[in-house]
């Protein structure tokens, strides 16, 4: 009785409409203070406050002091995969299918925890699925040894996957398809970063692909990418 107890606790939590915005908008691994999540949740000060206390009890997030001011961030990254898995049970409910809209920046590529998602993320998983570099199975990615010649020669540091050549992946909520997750997922968008491929929105996890990673994705993958920014 007690796990049901604290099922329907965290349940409650992370579906009240406020609690939850400021969830997801830091479902991108961010650190951000309480004023701005007030803002995202369209709640006052006071509130937020309130509903930020509930989470960090709960586990749901975890805080830091900096200066003045207090950050938050998600507590682990289960509790990204529990946003991300409540975002695709949402999005297969007919009944809210026709009121709903997925935002279109956060469909073309957005950040789930630090890793890839939206069409920019399944389309280099999809990538990697043609050119033979992994196969999916039971949700985890499975490299080949093609697949790990490929990512080093994209920079990523593979001496833990050559040990056990698997990584995590999601069911991406907006496209319905794999992804990458885990710590592949976070290298992979880090490099991508680094590379100058992708840029990510200031105001939202939105990301967007410069003219040098459509280039550059499509030459790794041979599929056609497109620039958005």
């Amino acid at each position: 009785m007690t796990h049901d107890i604290d099922i329907a606790r965290i349940a409650a939590l992370v579906g009240e409409p406020a609690r939850a915005a400021m969830l997801l908008a830091l479902g991108d691994g961010r650190a951000l203070p309480a004023g701005e999540l007030a803002a995202c949740a369209g709640v006052s000060a006071a509130t937020a406050s309130g509903h930020l206390a509930a989470m960090r009890e709960a586990g749901l997030l975890d805080a830091k002091q900096q200066g003045r001011h207090r950050y938050y961030r998600l507590a682990s990254a289960q509790v990204g995969a529990l946003l991300e898995s409540l975002m695709l049970v949402a999005a297969q409910n007919p009944a809210r299918a026709a009121s709903s809209r997925v935002d279109p920046l956060l469909q073309a590529g957005r950040t789930c925890y630090s890793h890839l998602a939206g069409r920019l993320g399944v389309s280099i998983c999809d990538g990697l699925l043609a050119r033979g570099a992994l196969h999916i199975e039971d949700d985890l990615a499975h490299f080949t040894p093609l697949g790990l010649a490929l990512l080093d020669d994209f920079g990523l540091d593979t001496r833990a996957l050559r040990r056990q050549p698997v990584s995590k992946t999601c069911i991406d909520w907006s496209e319905r398809r794999h992804h990458l997750s885990g710590p592949t997922g976070v290298a992979w968008y880090r490099r991508c970063v680094e590379l100058g491929w992708v840029r990510r929105h200031l105001d939202s996890r939105a990301v967007s692909v410069t003219k040098t990673g459509a280039k550059g994705l499509a030459a790794s993958f041979g599929s056609a990418f497109t620039a958005t920014i």
